[in-house]
């Protein structure tokens, strides 16, 4: 029987009224790394901001309780983990030196190194440091964070992006700093000579507002106030977008994005994704894993625009160790293309991600974030997590059914909306209590919070109830949930019990589980109490269908 549309507007207003549901907050699942398998499980509930790094073996990640912590875990390359000594280690470790502050962005190259920026603008370094990368004059790696001032300490850095082996920051006036290896000119010094300290990035950059920076292995690039796009560096590839395959040792305006208003722009490897202020694509650089996304394995030392099914890009995703891109769209859809598990996709592909952090958990190699990820607080429930939280709430329930002199408080529209007994019902009933006889309350208990939760937890015993229940409504994935629990606590002294069970209501799939369970177990199952009161019927059954198995067989 139908329910008229206002009685259900109604009442799913009332029910979502105490909810808080974010659409627009993305909750990231940093389990999808494997490293933080070795966390303990109230760190990884207080998780705000995380970052995989070096070769997917070392994880930073911030913690919030009563006080902000910052831990370390991993195999400790070049002490990158910054702890004080070079051990490993699989348990995290506090770093009392960072604890407390908060940290605004972060970078790694692949010494490892690491780079962070707090929220004061001070800078810290640790790590390898083979090239200078670390910024504090020497080439020795620092096993514990180590201030970067030289030239920035009357500055406030805001971000920080690093290549294999250099660094580069951008303050809050809108000026590049950069130090490092630089071979190729990445530092954007005019030279090929390392630079052991920050160094200011001018020449094309001098009188100009810096918005936005990236870094390639061994490339530098910038995005300026008014949408410009400089590059140096590294050109071999042509990832500098420029036309040619030379090393440019000081910045370069990439005339082909002449008119183009670029936002975001990412370094993989050796390739450069930029996006416009129009949510268009760009790429350039090495190809033969198709991380460009044009469709075939070619170079481009031009940008040549990417098409992403006709959506409007709002992010994009590349990590200077990987051939990987990824990019967001406004709608939500995340798309992946490039090295992917050892695979090369040419043409962006489609993903169920929610978020492009999840393709470089997912598909990058190595499994590492390419970004510092913030985590939302668990305080922003799902739609699923409000509607279990709301199961048996008397406070904003509308409907209680009393069971073994017990109550249970529902609600009638979610009741109506989930179970097809219940749409009918309920609309033909005006009634506040509802008493059931038919079933225990264990067993209408689990059946009502299945309807809030799509699962069930109740003994074996007492899912051969909630299996008639099932049957009786109708509910078939609930039946199978029933054959699942009851398959898990089967034992030589319930085997008969359930095997009846599952005749009775035509479970065929847990009646042979069952019957196969007491072929393998004949000689106990057959002592049993529940064996010995069999009925007629199901035994000469049962012996037939044993005997025809080979179970009486010498």
């Amino acid at each position: 029987m139908e329910v008229k549309k206002s009685e259900w507007q109604k009442g799913f207003s009332k029910l979502t009224d105490t909810f808080y549901i974010s659409s627009k907050l993305t909750m990231v699942d940093v389990g999808k790394w494997p490293i933080f398998a070795l966390c303990p499980q109230e760190d990884l509930k207080s998780i705000q901001q995380a970052c995989v790094f070096g070769s997917g073996n070392e994880v930073l990640y911030i913690t919030k309780n009563d006080e902000v912590n910052l831990f370390v875990m991993g195999t400790n390359s070049s002490g990158c983990l910054g702890t004080g000594d070079a051990q490993s280690t699989i348990e995290p470790r506090c770093l009392p030196m960072l604890s407390g502050k908060k940290i605004v962005s972060l970078s790694c190259g692949s010494g490892p190194h690491v780079v962070i920026v707090t929220s004061d603008g001070e800078v810290y370094s640790w790590g390898h440091n083979a090239y200078s990368q670390l910024g504090n004059g020497s080439t020795n790696q620092a096993l514990t964070p180590c201030q970067v001032s030289t030239n920035l300490i009357n500055k406030k850095v805001v971000s920080v992006v690093c290549g294999s082996h250099h660094s580069m920051v951008t303050t809050s006036d809108g000026e590049v700093y950069a130090w490092g290896y630089n071979n190729s000119g990445q530092v954007g010094s005019g030279s090929t000579a390392n630079q052991p300290i920050p160094r200011r990035v001018t020449s094309c950059l001098q009188n100009k507002f810096v918005t936005g920076i990236a870094c390639g292995q061994m490339s530098s690039m910038a995005i300026v106030e008014n949408g410009e796009v400089y590059a140096w560096g590294y050109n071999g590839n042509g990832q500098l977008g420029l036309g040619s395959s030379g090393n440019q040792p000081t910045p370069c305006r990439i005339a082909a994005l002449q008119g183009i208003r670029v936002e975001q722009i990412v370094c993989g490897y050796a390739h450069t994704i930029a996006l416009t202020d129009e949510g268009g694509l760009y790429a350039w650089g090495a190809n033969s894993y198709g991380q460009l996304g044009t469709g075939n394995k070619s170079n481009q030392s031009y940008p040549v625009q990417v098409t992403v099914d006709k959506e409007r890009i709002v992010e994009i995703a590349a990590c200077h160790s990987s051939h990987t891109s990824a990019a967001r769209s406004q709608s939500g859809q995340v798309y992946m293309w490039g090295q992917c598990r050892g695979q090369a996709v040419i043409s962006p592909h489609l993903t169920h991600f929610t978020c492009t952090d999840d393709v470089f958990a997912c598909f990058s190699t190595p499994a590492i974030m390419w970004r510092l990820l913030s985590v939302e607080p668990d305080d922003h429930l799902t739609v699923a997590e409000s509607l279990k939280k709301e199961f048996d709430n008397p406070e904003t329930a509308d409907l209680k059914f009393l069971v073994d002199e017990k109550n249970i408080h529902v609600h009638k529209v979610l009741l109506q909306i989930r179970c097809e007994h219940f749409r009918s019902f309920l609309h033909e009933s005006d009634e506040d209590v509802i008493e059931i006889h038919q079933f225990s309350y264990p067993v209408y208990r689990a059946f009502l919070e299945y309807l809030y939760t799509d699962n069930i937890s109740i003994s074996p015993e007492d899912a051969i109830g909630l299996l008639e229940l099932a049957t009786l409504y109708r509910e078939n994935r609930l039946k199978q949930l029933c054959q699942q629990t009851i398959k898990q606590g089967i034992c030589e002294e319930n085997a008969v019990v359930l095997l009846s069970a599952a005749v009775k209501y035509d479970a065929q799939d847990l009646e042979e589980f069952c019957f196969r369970f007491c072929i393998n177990h004949m000689t106990m199952v057959t002592q049993t109490d529940a064996f010995c009161s069999m009925e007629n019927d199901l035994l000469k059954n049962f012996i037939n269908k044993a005997s025809k198995a080979g179970a009486f067989k010498n």
